[in-house]
Formats: structure tokens, C-alpha cells, sequence
């Protein structure tokens, strides 16, 4: 767990491999190699095996707004209870603040166009999904596997593309220094051009998780 006066991104900081974006406008930053070929490979049979037409919170009218699949993936399976010790060991976050892991797979064609991964304040579903657990605080999101073409996750405010590679986490701060959410971290995941786009993402809330 994270000592007392310690913030994640000192203890990510500290983490060898890891490297920040180089921007003072978000919390943004890169591990390759943070999941191991055979986890990887158990968390896509997973997702496989439990997915489902994706969703969103506030819907914009755009039906083709989020094209791919998702898979909750239940805390008592080996996979997700090996993976959630690798991310605690990394991150120092209190597993009680974390939703439950889910998995997305895109095919090809299928994208999730520019989003943030906060609740918006304002919007309609605001208080639906934030009354009981508070807002989204830290995002970590791992590509699985590689990917033929496309499938690229774009942060276009912060002029930066993270291409898929398996194992590879990508991590960011959805709050400011103050605490507000940072519209900074509005990401685009692009089009599958060819092949399959699988991956797993974790976030984490201001208070304890209540589903």
C-alpha cells in the first residue's frame, strides 16, 4: 500500500521501466512488458468467453459511438486475482477502491471514439454512477496482445499515440492537482484496421467500491 505522504505517482515514478509523458497538462504514463505472455494470453480466453456489446454512461445519440465488446471478469478467478497483486505491487492503490477488472475486445472496425474515463459532473448518469463510490481517480489499462493495423489509443489534447503491444500498461490521473476532473485526458480508441484488439482495464474511485 502506499506509505503516508506518498502519491502514486511518486510510487510509479519509482518503478524501474516506467516512463511519464513529458507534459505539465496530465498524469500520464507507460510500462511495457507489465503483464507476462501467459497472463495475457488467460485474460483474452477470459474475455472470449464473457463478452458482451459494450455501453456507455450519458448517451450522446451516436450509436457507433462504442463498437467493441466487454467482459466483466470476477475477482475469484486465478487470472484476475494474479493480475490485481501485480497491479497493488505496482500502484500501492487500496484494491477497495477499484472496480471490478473488465476486459474489451475490438474487431475490426470497431473503435471507442474520443471519451474520458471520469463521470462527467454535469451529465445525466452523473449521480447513477457516482453517488455510492465517488468519481474515476487513476485509469490502467494493458493491451493484451498485438494488433495487424489500427487499434492505437490517441490522446489528442496531449498530441500523443500509444500503439498496442502485448503486456503493455498505460496508466493516467483523471483529476487535477486540485482534485477536478482533467478534460486533458480525453482519449480516442482508434479503429481496429486488421486483426483483433484485446485489452484489460482497471479504475479506481474516490471512495471504496460499491457495485
Amino acid at each position: 500500500m502506499i506509505k503516508t505522504g506518498e502519491s502514486v505517482t511518486e510510487r510509479l515514478m519509482a518503478q524501474e521501466g516506467i516512463q511519464r509523458l513529458p507534459s505539465p497538462k496530465a498524469e500520464l504514463f507507460q510500462l511495457r512488458g507489465f503483464v507476462p505472455p501467459d497472463l495475457c494470453n488467460e485474460l483474452i480466453s477470459l474475455i472470449d468467453h464473457g463478452r458482451r456489446p459494450s455501453t456507455i454512461a450519458d448517451f450522446n445519440g451516436d450509436a457507433y459511438f462504442r463498437t467493441s465488446e466487454t467482459c466483466d471478469l470476477a475477482a475469484d478467478l486465478p487470472a484476475v486475482q494474479r493480475f490485481e497483486a501485480l497491479l497493488t505491487g505496482l500502484c500501492g492503490l487500496d484494491p477497495a477502491y477499484g472496480e471490478l477488472l473488465q476486459g474489451q475486445r475490438y474487431a475490426e472496425g470497431q473503435e471507442f471514439k474520443p471519451h474520458t474515463d471520469y463521470f462527467n459532473p454535469g451529465g445525466a448518469d452523473y449521480h447513477t454512477f457516482c453517488a455510492q463510490s465517488g468519481n474515476r481517480t487513476w485509469t490502467f489499462m494493458i493491451y493484451l496482445n498485438d494488433v495487424v493495423a489500427g487499434g492505437a489509443t490517441r490522446f489528442k489534447v496531449l498530441d500523443k499515440t500509444f500503439h498496442p503491444e502485448p503486456g503493455k500498461l498505460l496508466c493516467w490521473n483523471n483529476r487535477l492537482p486540485g482534485g477536478d476532473v482533467n478534460p486533458a485526458t480525453l482519449h480516442h480508441g482508434m479503429k481496429v484496421r486488421k486483426g483483433v484488439k484485446y485489452v484489460i482495464t482497471k479504475w479506481y474511485r474516490e471512495k471504496p467500491w460499491r457495485d
